[in-house]
């Protein structure tokens, strides 16, 4: 079943407020190899300025998983996650993500093109925090083989 053209501009319920755990950023850094210091000690993010540490600019893939995980479990979609391959990521920010931030993301799908054998299927994921304040966008463009191809 090729992906469902009908998703275009479909947006699914907000996720559930995710709260950003200093560990969770320090996990993230290592695994990433951001080793500079305001990621992992909360003194040296204070220096700069911030709460606690700070988020690498990658670690908005968390909250947007999160969403992803909606879109993949919505009925006829025609998205089976073995059949997709990550085309494109993009991080728009108003501001970064600081451990303690509590955070809540709505994903749209932008859009659907069709090609032979595949879809590209664009999706936004909208990340506010606490106060409705924009943190960050996401824009992930997937690229799905059609089952029938």
């Amino acid at each position: 079943m090729p992906v469902n053209p009908e998703l275009v501009g479909r947006a699914f319920p907000a996720t559930a407020p995710y709260l950003v755990g200093r560990e969770k950023v320090r996990e993230f850094a290592r695994s990433v190899f951001a080793d500079a210091p305001h990621h992992v000690d909360p003194e040296a993010a204070r220096a700069l300025g911030y709460a606690d540490v700070v988020a690498p600019p990658t670690f908005a893939i968390v909250m947007q998983d999160i969403t992803l995980q909606q879109m993949l479990a919505y009925p006829d979609s025609g998205i089976e996650l073995s059949r997709v391959v990550h085309a494109e990521q993009r991080f728009r920010y108003s501001r970064p993500i600081v451990a303690g931030d509590e955070l809540v993301a709505t994903l749209t799908v932008a859009g659907v093109r069709a090609m032979r054998g595949s879809s590209m299927v664009t999706m936004e994921a909208e990340v506010v925090d606490a106060d409705g304040a924009h943190v960050v966008t996401t824009t992930s463009i997937l690229l799905v083989g059609d089952s029938d191809a």
